[in-house]
């Protein structure tokens, strides 16, 4: 596995575990973080599932343009715009289109594209001291990294429009609440949940997720008619697989399934 800076990869059997490595500065994101995100994804390998992290007391406080640099002469050469183009938007597709369950695990503030990121994951799990923030009105600008297409299919208009327009931090008990996330736990169970969640997708029927997947992300912006022939045509792939023929001898023998992700 590759070597990065800003970020621990580990892996554990199925499960990859990536955790945003720079807690002096509540994992704000650089260019240089976001491109090694989207290295790590590329690089799944034979990982079943994925979990994501922040590393201290946040998961990521949003993008850090002036990591290296003069936060100045960046906005003087419309670093913003060219460091989504080429950093920030690709990270946050990598995630959006990974072919294998991911959960992110929110310890703490999520705000900019920490937001994105932390939405991008099929599963977001967030401690009760966690929050969620979209701060962009504050200074004149505009949501970024996807977050008006994340927020917007998963809480409504209304809700994004609040979340956008006011800048208020929405607080992990309030997301659950909305139905932004998954679910809401003490901040002391965080981990032992996410990880439990993501061991459970990890060693689960890796086609028929992946299938899940792609049906889902269809069904949010096609048609019924669409949806009908994905479904059809997963079902003859995933029907086709020996995790389908384990799971149908499991029932019979009515035992827990041992699913090998093929």
């Amino acid at each position: 596995m590759s070597d990065y800076e800003t970020l621990k990869v580990e892996r554990d059997g199925p499960l990859m575990m990536i955790t945003l490595n720079r807690p002096e500065r509540l994992n704000a994101m650089p260019p240089q973080m976001a491109d090694e995100l989207g290295a790590a994804f590329y690089d799944l390998g034979d990982a079943r599932a994925v979990l994501i992290t922040g590393e201290g007391k946040g998961f990521c406080s949003g993008a850090d343009l002036a990591a290296r640099g003069d936060r100045s002469a960046l906005a003087m050469k419309g670093g913003s715009h060219l460091a989504l183009q080429n950093h920030y938007n690709p990270a946050i597709s990598q995630v959006l289109r990974a072919q294998v369950p991911v959960i992110c695990a929110v310890n703490g503030p999520a705000a900019g594209v920490g937001c994105s990121l932390a939405l991008a994951g099929d599963f977001t799990i967030a401690s009760k001291s966690a929050y969620f923030l979209q701060a962009f009105v504050n200074i004149g600008l505009v949501p970024d990294g996807g977050s008006t297409w994340l927020l917007t299919r998963a809480i409504g208009r209304a809700r994004a429009t609040r979340m956008m327009m006011l800048g208020e931090k929405i607080s992990g008990e309030k997301a659950e609440e909305w139905g932004l996330i998954y679910k809401c736990v003490d901040d002391d169970a965080l981990m032992d949940e996410a990880r439990a969640l993501a061991e459970k997708l990890a060693n689960g029927p890796t086609l028929a997720l992946k299938t899940m997947k792609q049906n889902i992300a269809l069904a949010t912006d096609g048609s019924l008619q669409q949806v009908f022939v994905a479904e059809a045509e997963g079902q003859r792939l995933a029907g086709a697989s020996e995790d389908a023929r384990e799971g149908g001898l499991s029932f019979l023998e009515k035992r827990k399934p041992n699913f090998q992700g093929r």
